[in-house]
């Protein structure tokens, strides 16, 4: 299945979306940062195209495949994502192993199966008919919470940490997982709080390390600056209405909807989106503050943190969801088996969000004119937040069938 995903993305990118994909964007990046890098914001530099969004540094990951011209490139870099997939599969085998309960099955299978049903799912395929880098981040987030996990002591918690970071350059959505890191806990047996300030301070600046290396480009031409916080939080791209799932997007939806001009949605957008991301920032964190002591709780933080993103950013899409079904699927053999949050909520999320949700997209292309709202999927990432909170919260979370 996965082979036949890797080849009809070729098929279809290179004729039939040749000019409707995002790796045409990354081509453009390539192309701009070698011959004028102080336009790699400037929308007339892609015009006909979604804008350059990610920080200025990431752009050195797309000049090899301009290189290479349109067509090689464009086949060299799924060749490329059809590996990251075999190491992604590779490394969350082995964060299961370490991390399942004690009363799941010993064996293999289920494990695998899981795997395999990662593979199949159907925003693979919308990731490689796109062209979209959603991989490189799934593999740097799980390296990095397989060394977390495995490893206590500093240097491997630096390490993890800047491999963190790394993903951050590459794509922002692992931004929000920065509180998460700070090693700190509310023992409520003895109502004291818990932190190693040490260890924080390593991966904090292990994590930040990297994205401070933006600030040298930013420096040498202050324009990009501003140009990424224009793309990312106050320009015009950031109110359109479009099909994201992002409670953030729902809303500026319901605003157009009921006759907000794209001028005025643009004079609040910005308190829209802050609003979202501290009310749930807020709720992840204090839960993850207060949380029981349970081993391998940092799953639940990196959870927490892709959730928060998905949740508040303006634009939130369907291949995004690769990074966050791995994560499901560590979820699914952490909880204990048989749980009722796994039943309930957690399974039920992994396969709409795994099969289910592309349909939900199309139905809002067909429905945008009378119904502009794709909240579908914003409905089972609340209950993932919520299921996770519950189990984080309980008491005996991992003894009891929750």
């Amino acid at each position: 299945m996965h082979g036949i995903y890797f080849i009809a993305s070729l098929a279809l990118t290179l004729t039939v979306f040749r000019n409707q994909n995002d790796f045409r964007v990354y081509f453009r990046v390539g192309e701009v940062f070698i011959n004028d890098i102080r336009g790699l914001y400037d929308p007339l530099n892609f015009i006909g195209m979604w804008p350059f969004r990610y920080f200025p540094l990431s752009g050195l990951l797309f000049v090899p495949f301009y290189l290479l011209g349109f067509e090689l490139g464009f086949v060299i870099f799924n060749i490329i994502n059809v590996l990251l997939n075999i190491f992604i599969c590779i490394i969350l085998y082995k964060i299961i192993v370490l991390t399942r309960g004690k009363n799941h099955e010993s064996d293999e299978n289920r494990v695998i199966l899981y795997i395999c049903l990662y593979l199949m799912s159907i925003p693979q395929v919308f990731n490689y008919i796109l062209g979209q880098i959603n991989l490189y981040v799934t593999l740097l987030i799980l390296i990095s919470l397989y060394l977390f996990l495995k490893y206590k002591d500093n240097k491997w918690n630096f390490i993890a940490s800047f491999i963190l970071g790394i993903s951050v350059n590459i794509k922002p959505i692992t931004l929000f997982l920065i509180p998460f890191l700070i090693v700190i806990n509310f023992d409520r047996n003895v109502k004291r709080i818990k932190i190693e300030s040490v260890k924080s301070i390593i991966r904090l600046s292990g994590f930040i390390l990297p994205v401070l290396l933006n600030i040298i480009i930013f420096l040498m031409y202050p324009e990009l600056l501003e140009g990424f916080l224009n793309i990312n939080i106050t320009g015009e791209e950031t109110v359109l209405k479009n099909h994201s799932f992002s409670i953030t997007k729902l809303i500026q939806n319901l605003l157009i909807f009921i006759g907000f001009s794209q001028t005025q949605l643009q004079s609040f957008q910005l308190p829209i989106f802050i609003i979202i991301l501290l009310m749930f920032g807020g709720i992840g964190f204090i839960v993850y503050f207060i949380r029981k002591r349970v081993e391998h709780s940092l799953i639940f933080g990196y959870t927490f943190g892709i959730l928060i993103m998905l949740l508040g950013y303006f634009d939130s899409w369907d291949h995004h969801l690769l990074i966050l079904t791995p994560l499901l699927i560590i979820i699914i053999f952490r909880f204990p088996r048989g749980s009722k949050l796994t039943r309930k909520f957690i399974k039920p999320s992994f396969f709409f969000l795994s099969f289910f949700d592309l349909a939900f997209m199309g139905i809002w292309f067909l429905t945008q004119e009378f119904f502009p709202f794709n909240f579908v999927s914003t409905i089972f990432l609340l209950l993932i937040f919520y299921s996770i909170s519950k189990f984080c919260l309980k008491k005996d979370s991992l003894n009891q069938k929750n």
